[in-house]
């Protein structure tokens, strides 16, 4: 397993709510949900990520193999 690097994140609560409710109807953690829109952004804007390619990006009733909290798909 790749080890992650921890930080703190200061969000106003509104934005925290609006993760949280996109992150339950996804079925992810808002770390995952957080980590997920990241990496949308960068793909969006071109920029690689060290991580290799996108499991977000994985054809549709396809398995990522990425799971997060509860067992959840990320």
């Amino acid at each position: 397993m790749v080890e992650k690097k921890a930080f703190l994140l200061r969000l106003d609560p509104a934005l925290w709510t609006a993760l949280e409710r996109l992150a339950e109807s996804e079925l992810r953690s808002v770390n995952a949900q957080i980590e997920f829109l990241l990496r949308d952004a960068l793909s969006r804007r071109g920029v690689g990520s060290a991580r290799g390619p996108n499991p977000a990006a994985a054809p549709p009733g396809t398995a990522s193999g990425n799971r997060g909290r509860y067992g959840k798909v990320d």
